[in-house]
């Protein structure tokens, strides 16, 4: 296990922050500056520290979690189980004594899921990318007893052993299989044969916007198994190249973009003993179908369903022989509703414990995210929180003691911070006492969680804790190397700021200082910026990031906002930027930079840049059309540049059906904006991107052609949406960033 490190002093670091004062010089004169912007980059890694135990799998229920750690000496894998009750700690699987079947060569995995009976292990290996979460794999099968290695499916996509341990259920070349452990034989489940069809498998557009990559579920019995057909004939095939030989390879895939034919889905019901297909009575029309969820009656399946546009959201719960069973909830939203949240790290939204026929949803019907209570009749038994604030995770739900764990925004939207609470919506406590951001691992009965966090002040801590009573049972990581990194280098650490724009609308941000920084001097400003719905860009954290840290060493101040849209701040200020993406986003950034150069007279206005990926880039590059003459400059990377360019499920969410809202499109659309341009771009894509297509940048290209405007302009042709490709790639990228800065909005070079 990860003995305990013991800092020397307090847990505070030498850099206690005075907003917008900086570090006096006397505390840098001494210290370090990066030699180069590439050292920067690769400190990153000693400002984050140690992240204490990786690859955690909770078992036994939760009361004991296995690790994974690699030998020093070998380089191979090893994988521990940690017991908290009694501090237990056992090698499990020592991947030096482990070869391939039927080869000396050492086994090595990618990941790895437990039996529920934590006997055995399936193994992921030999993995070949398909889509961005996804792609083919090779499973093994380990018995812990008397460890030994079968392989149980050879490039399959998605694998899972069955709850009771015996059987092992896949999904390969577009069909479900199941393989029995005790008579070691195979059995096919479905049986299509044409292409795009897939029985438990999702297409991009699923997989990229649902946050799925497993498109089936065994029941909690192992008697069944559930899934969902994609049919994709019908959608139109995204092509692109990496230019690579004298004849380039293609790469094709079904992808739809906004008005565009759907994957229809179907869901599907597999009796594992008899092989008897049910399908589940759905009208979908050009509906849906982003989750289902075994209940605790064995026979019933329950779907969720959702109008195209994302607004209404029904569940079903089916009898999975027939196929047939009521709706029990039904919800029309005024703008879209969320089934799950990307940067919260939350798959789910609904949850059906296995022991009481009563499931919880998240929902912000009242203006905020919170949990309610709902019978399998549909009758809302009550809402269990409330409060100016939201419900951002659920962790754990206890149905024996009626006690559901979750993380929310109630101390501040700045940090997350841990809770329990009654399924009455009595008895709510707090958690986690030490002010920042929690990321919290909890095993699903509750008992214990490890618990990572940091604030502006304090790197990130790691710490093992019980629930029953609450106590810290171990500090598994303190990272003291991250002070001893900071004693020799110069930090800049996240200063927090709010304000009140011109509209009234109170905005959270940060600022990062240079090291010596000096109020009687004039500084240049970056805005960096994502700002797509829901995300959020300023906590209450420890910087980390090597390019800031090392902008900041050149005499840059950097700034992050949460814009409208951010999550975190309840529906009306997340949702005000429906059907009109980046309009309000854009007047934030503008307003964050203008009252930073009004109300500080040592941020020069006119060497302000704004710079973006992906939704970043995008509104980085809408920023400069609809507010220009406020930045500079601005370096806008894989952006979407029109939203009729991206794809169905994403942008209808937001931005609704076109056809009934193409004035919100053509106004959402950079190009629209193109001639009110006025300072300097720099636009970076990679031609390999199949989730930002290069398109949305040739196509901004051109309008700024024909608008008499320049742009500099760096492709990457094998690069996906990350835009690097490899070690070279990433550096020459960031240099690039950095001369395109310095030659539009300068460091100290001005």
């Amino acid at each position: 296990m990860y003995a305990p490190l013991r800092l020397a002093g307090l847990l505070i670091l030498f850099v206690v922050m005075q907003p917008f004062t900086g570090l006096a010089q006397s505390q840098t004169q001494d210290l370090q500056r990066y030699a180069s912007l590439q050292q920067a980059l690769f400190s990153a890694g000693n400002l984050s520290g140690g992240n204490g135990p990786a690859s955690v799998n909770w078992i036994a229920g939760g009361d004991r979690f296995s690790y994974m750690t690699r030998n020093a000496e070998t380089g191979l894998s090893e994988i521990y189980t940690f017991d908290p009750a009694t501090g237990e700690d056992v090698l499990v699987f020592d991947g030096s004594a482990v070869t391939f079947p039927g080869s000396e060569v050492p086994f090595a995995f990618r990941s790895f899921q437990w039996s529920d009976d934590a006997r055995f292990i399936i193994f992921q290996t030999n993995f070949e990318p398909i889509y961005r979460y996804s792609g083919t794999a090779d499973y093994f099968y380990y018995a812990l007893e008397d460890q030994s290695l079968e392989l149980v499916a050879s490039r399959a996509f998605t694998a899972e052993l069955s709850p009771d341990g015996i059987k092992v259920a896949y999904h390969k070349d577009g069909n479900m299989f199941v393989y029995d452990l005790l008579t070691q034989t195979e059995r096919q489940l479905t049986f299509g044969d044409e292409e795009n069809v897939f029985y438990g498998r999702f297409g991009w557009v699923y997989e990229e916007e649902f946050g799925l990559v497993q498109a089936w579920k065994w029941s909690h019995d192992s008697r069944y198994l559930a899934f969902w057909k994609s049919d994709e004939r019908e959608v139109p095939l995204f092509r692109t190249t990496d230019f690579e030989g004298t004849h380039p390879e293609w790469f094709e895939i079904p992808f739809p973009k906004v008005g565009d034919t759907n994957p229809t889905v179907e869901i599907g019901v597999i009796d594992i003993s008899s092989g008897e297909l049910s399908w589940m009575d759905l009208d979908l029309q050009d509906g849906l179908v982003p989750r289902i969820y075994w209940t605790a009656d064995p026979e019933k399946l329950a779907v969720t369903t959702m109008n195209r546009a994302q607004t209404e959201l029904s569940v079903y719960l089916k009898d999975v022989r027939t196929g047939t069973g009521p709706r029990v909830m039904h919800e029309q939203g005024e703008a879209w509703i969320d089934v799950f949240d990307f940067f919260a790290g939350i798959d789910d939204y609904f949850f059906f414990p296995q022991e009481t026929e009563s499931f919880f949803w998240i929902s912000d019907r009242d203006g905020w995210k919170h949990l309610y209570h709902y019978s399998y009749t549909g009758e809302l038994i009550r809402q269990v929180t409330s409060g100016d604030w939201q419900v951002t995770f659920v962790h754990a739900v206890d149905p024996e003691n009626e006690i559901i764990y979750f993380t929310s925004t109630e101390v501040s939207p700045l940090e997350r911070h841990l809770y329990r609470i009654g399924f009455d919506g009595s008895g709510k406590e707090r958690l986690t006492e030490v002010p920042g951001r929690h990321r919290v691992d909890m095993g699903p009965n509750g008992r214990y969680f490890i618990d990572r966090y940091s604030n502006t002040e304090l790197p990130r801590q790691v710490e093992l804790w019980g629930t029953a009573p609450l106590r810290m049972i171990q500090k598994l990581e303190d990272n003291a190397g991250v002070l001893r990194f900071l004693e020799q280098f110069e930090y800049a650490p996240r200063q927090l700021f709010s304000f009140e724009t011109s509209e009234g609308v109170p905005l959270d941000g940060y600022l990062i200082l240079p090291p010596d920084f000096d109020e009687s001097q004039s500084y240049p400003l970056l805005l960096s910026v994502y700002g797509g719905p829901s995300a959020q860009g300023v906590y209450n954290e420890f910087e980390t990031n090597g390019f800031s840290q090392y902008l900041a060493q050149q005499g840059y101040v950097i700034a992050n906002v949460n814009n409208r849209g951010s999550g975190g701040y309840g529906r009306d200020f997340e949702k005000s930027v429906f059907l009109q993406l980046g309009l309000l986003e854009a007047r934030d950034f503008a307003e964050t930079a203008r009252w930073l150069s009004e109300n500080h007279d040592w941020i020069d206005g006119d060497r302000m840049a704004i710079y973006g990926h992906s939704y970043g880039g995008y509104v980085s590059a809408l920023t400069m059309a609809l507010e220009p003459g406020v930045f500079q400059s601005a370096i806008v990377a894989a952006p979407v540049t029109d939203w009729r360019l991206y794809d169905t499920i994403y942008t209808e969410r937001y931005m609704g059906l076109l056809d009934e809202n193409l004035e919100g499109y053509i106004q959402s659309s950079v190009m629209t904006h193109v001639s009110n341009i006025e300072g300097q771009l720099l636009l970076v894509h990679s031609a390999m991107d199949e989730n930002v297509h290069l398109q949305n940048t040739m196509q901004l290209v051109t309008a700024l052609i024909n608008a008499g405007k320049d742009a500099d302009l760096r492709i990457y042709p094998p690069g996906n949406h990350s835009v690097a490709f490899n070690l070279p790639s990433y550096l020459l990228l960031y240099e690039t960033y950095f001369d395109f800065l310095e030659r539009t909005i300068g460091g100290r070079s001005r």
